[in-house]
């Protein structure tokens, strides 16, 4: 990516754009939009624990009802991993906008492996998390196929009398 505003004279990078901080934040943003509760039981009484020792705004905490510990990331796809949040975070970004790898890992300063290990731990993910769809009321279908035999196979169809 070239910035319009130098006349193209040198890349910016969408990485120095972001920070750790606000990424920890949309974390929590989504996962817990009701506020915290432990990643393991599911309580509520929860309370601060500090923060992880590598990563500052990376807060962990402590559940009154089972006395686990737990962090922001504790049980997501994005756990136990060494990039950072905020790598993940633009890889996500990235994919979306439907990039290669090859134009990610040039982005993010990453091999072009690298980047595919993480999107298939991403997009796996995705898979894992995603809520079964739950029907209700009258479902209506618009078009269905039925498949009444195989192709040039005319005998695996036969006329009921």
């Amino acid at each position: 990516m070239y910035s319009k505003s130098t006349g193209g004279a040198g890349p910016v990078k969408i990485r120095r754009l972001i920070d750790d901080e606000r990424c920890f934040e949309v974390v929590r943003e989504v996962r817990w939009p009701q506020g915290v509760c432990c990643a393991f039981c599911g309580g509520v009484h929860v309370i601060k624990y500090g923060h992880d020792e590598t990563q500052e705004h990376r807060q962990r905490y402590a559940c009154k009802s089972c006395g686990r510990h737990f962090d922001d990331l504790t049980g997501t796809v994005f756990e136990n991993h060494h990039q950072p949040l905020q790598t993940w975070i633009l890889c996500l970004y990235f994919m979306g906008l439907n990039l290669s790898n090859a134009q990610i890992g040039q982005e993010l300063d990453l091999n072009k492996d690298d980047v595919q290990r993480m999107a298939t731990q991403l997009r796996a993910g995705v898979v894992t998390h995603k809520p079964a769809p739950i029907l209700q009321g009258t479902v209506e279908c618009d078009e269905v196929y039925v498949i009444a035999g195989h192709k040039g196979h005319p005998s695996a169809v036969k006329k009921r009398p």
